[in-house]
């Protein structure tokens, strides 16, 4: 239990980071356990999923779901896209979402949602706090090369992680006591926190989507020495998004952030549900305690001056 937050009102950040995010799942199940209130969310990528979940009110439905999960289950979830611009459409992911939560609009929830996607047209950061939840995830959960960009309203939309991996400034129109931020692309632990999880997947997702790009290629069978084309993709993507996050953490001072070190799983281990979630519940409370023994912590950042920033 943690005192500092009992009865606090809290802005919730939640970083993008694939697999890792359903770590955002036990953070969130931390907060509620200490008595916190959680008015305002906003999230990128896996952040922007797990949060706008949240905001319906049926996590517990999702968590459940999403621990069921067998790397056999996972790769039931891929639905080629022949059409170019990524590898998968997205849409199985998606109907599966909206089974589990119902269709439902932004404004409908009962918590301020904000999902941040990226125009890539314009090469700007979009905030989408209006309209269809599902299709606001969507956009945001678009990873360059592995998922199709999302068309919506006249956008061509892709992961909001590209630009903002922790969208702190959208929380920043809703006044709470407290910000908190959970980045799922801290820094390595070692030793890595779950033994389990490994790059080598056997036929695991990694496996068959390297199949279906080799399937193109007239060098099938790289140098052993060298990384594969979505080992690149996602180290690189990981490897900016921490960078970006530093960035973004520094401008805006959070009162309190959660760091799940991106070597806990690959963005792709989703069977490494209970683990993640387990893991975001343990960091989280580490935390709160942390939080609590310091003392001498910069005043909380003031969001009534700051309110109409990034609009």
């Amino acid at each position: 239990m943690s005192d500092w937050l009992a009865g606090k009102t809290v802005s919730l950040v939640l970083g993008s980071g694939g697999a890792r995010g359903l770590a955002h799942i036990g953070v969130i199940r931390a907060l509620e356990a200490a008595g916190a209130k959680i008015e305002a969310v906003s999230g990128s990528s896996m952040g922007a999923l797990v949060g706008g979940i949240y905001a319906t009110g049926k996590l517990k439905a999702y968590e459940d779901w999403v621990c069921e999960l067998e790397k056999s289950d996972v790769l039931s979830f891929i639905d080629w896209s022949f059409a170019g611009g990524g590898l998968m459409k997205g849409r199985k992911i998606i109907s599966k979402l909206e089974e589990l939560v119902g269709q439902t609009s932004i404004e409908e929830l009962d918590i301020e949602f904000t999902a941040v996607a990226v125009d890539i047209d314009n090469g700007r950061e979009m905030w989408l706090s209006r309209g269809s939840l599902f299709d606001a995830i969507r956009a945001s959960i678009a990873i360059p090369g592995i998922f199709t960009p999302h068309r919506y309203r006249g956008r061509t939309l892709v992961d909001g992680g590209i630009l903002n991996p922790v969208p702190v400034a959208p929380t920043l129109r809703c006044v709470t006591d407290v910000t908190i931020v959970v980045d799922v692309n801290g820094p390595p632990a070692d030793p890595r926190p779950l033994a389990q999880s490994g790059e080598d997947d056997g036929e695991g997702v990694i496996d068959r989507l390297r199949e279906f790009v080799d399937g193109f290629r007239s060098d099938r069978r790289p140098e052993e020495t060298q990384p594969g084309l979505l080992a690149v993709l996602m180290r690189s993507l990981d490897t900016m998004q921490a960078v970006i996050a530093r960035q973004h953490m520094a401008v805006f001072h959070p009162d309190l952030t959660v760091l799940v070190p991106k070597n806990a799983c690959m963005v792709h281990e989703f069977h490494l549900a209970r683990p993640m979630i387990d893991l975001g519940r343990t960091l989280a409370e580490q935390s709160f305690r942390a939080r609590e023994r310091y003392t001498g912590q910069p005043a909380p950042y003031d969001k009534a001056e700051n309110e109409n920033d990034g609009e």
